[in-house]
């Protein structure tokens, strides 16, 4: 079940977008209202084909950081189309839809050789923290996990397209060492598609 949406305004978040609370509880289903599929453009389920998993590298973080940090890099805003917090700057389990998922534009989260593929076909999603130096919360996984049942059964995503951002990207870890691998495979959906 669905228990908020709340929209941010451009000018109070230059990387625009919304922040997503849902109950936890309902892991494996659907809510009848998706905020995450209500976004200002058509969904385009033919483009989506992969989601890979990111951290920020860093122990707090919300919007405007990471945003400050993309644009700094060069590129046009927040790279990722999903952030999910961790109570160090955005709330601890909180999901933030970027403006690249409610634009439904290619994201900037995949650098190296498959980065051009990935970052126009795959959902990238982030959560705050630094998984080589600790656990992320069991909020944060729990929305995470959540949030890519939702996105597998709605792009019809196989759980073979689920990547993790070192799987895809030389000289990287992320989402870092404590990430529980084990943890997402046993609860990625299984779809025949």
């Amino acid at each position: 079940m669905v228990t908020g949406l709340l929209t941010l305004q451009e000018s109070a978040y230059p990387g625009g977008g919304f922040l997503i609370a849902t109950n936890i509880g309902t892991l494996g289903t659907q809510p009848a209202y998706d905020p995450v599929f209500q976004i200002s453009t058509s969904l385009d389920r033919k483009r989506w084909t992969g989601i890979v998993i990111h951290h920020s590298g860093e122990p707090a973080g919300d919007l405007e950081s990471i945003n400050r940090l993309h644009l700094s890099l060069g590129l046009r805003g927040l790279g990722y189309h999903f952030l999910i917090g961790n109570g160090n700057g955005l709330g601890d389990g909180v999901i933030h839809m970027g403006y690249r998922w409610d634009q439904q534009l290619p994201g900037a989260h995949v650098a190296g050789p498959s980065g051009n593929l990935h970052n126009q076909r795959s959902i990238g999603i982030c959560l705050i923290g630094n998984g080589n130096r600790r656990p992320f919360t069991n909020a944060q996984i729990a929305q995470l996990i959540n949030l890519i049942q939702r996105l597998q059964i709605e792009m019809k995503i196989p759980a073979n397209q689920v990547y993790l951002h070192r799987d895809l990207t030389e000289n990287t870890a992320s989402p870092g060492r404590f990430f529980s691998v084990a943890q997402l495979q046993e609860q990625l959906l299984d779809l025949p598609y």
